[in-house]
């Protein structure tokens, strides 16, 4: 059985993960790192995408995440996310909803839409739609 750690996953709404786990990788924004208890401490930005751990039982659990920040230390890993949801909490119809808002902007190209937020509108929806299949 592997050594355990911490996992805290916070919003500025709500606690989403607080338990022992034995591995985690997230989407940082220098890319993807993963974390075993004992790891080197570090702290990086976090990118838009899915974060995905084992529990102390083993079994695997996904979070979509967007944006924010992780501390990693040797016993405890920290997440401080602008948003973060479990998969089975991602309301799909919402999400393919905010998907089709969003390609529509980016095909009207008008003067007045903000490209770079409607891509990232998109890229949020893609990534909670894919993380809501998983589940």
């Amino acid at each position: 059985m592997a050594d355990k750690f911490f996992l805290e996953v916070v919003t500025p709404q709500k606690a989403v993960v607080s338990e022992d786990i034995q591995s985690i990788s997230a989407p940082g924004s220098e890319g993807e790192f993963c974390a075993l208890k004992g790891h080197t401490t570090f702290l990086t930005s976090l990118k838009t995408g899915a974060i995905r751990y084992k529990d102390a039982s083993g079994n695997e659990r996904i979070l979509f995440v967007s944006g924010g920040f992780a501390e990693v230390l040797p016993d405890k890993v920290t997440i401080l996310a602008e948003s973060a949801e479990r998969s089975q909490e991602i309301d799909l119809g919402r999400a393919k909803e905010a998907q089709v808002r969003a390609e529509q902007r980016l095909r009207d190209k008008a003067a007045e839409i903000d490209i770079i937020r409607a891509e990232a509108a998109l890229q949020r929806a893609l990534f909670r739609i894919k993380i809501a299949g998983t589940h």
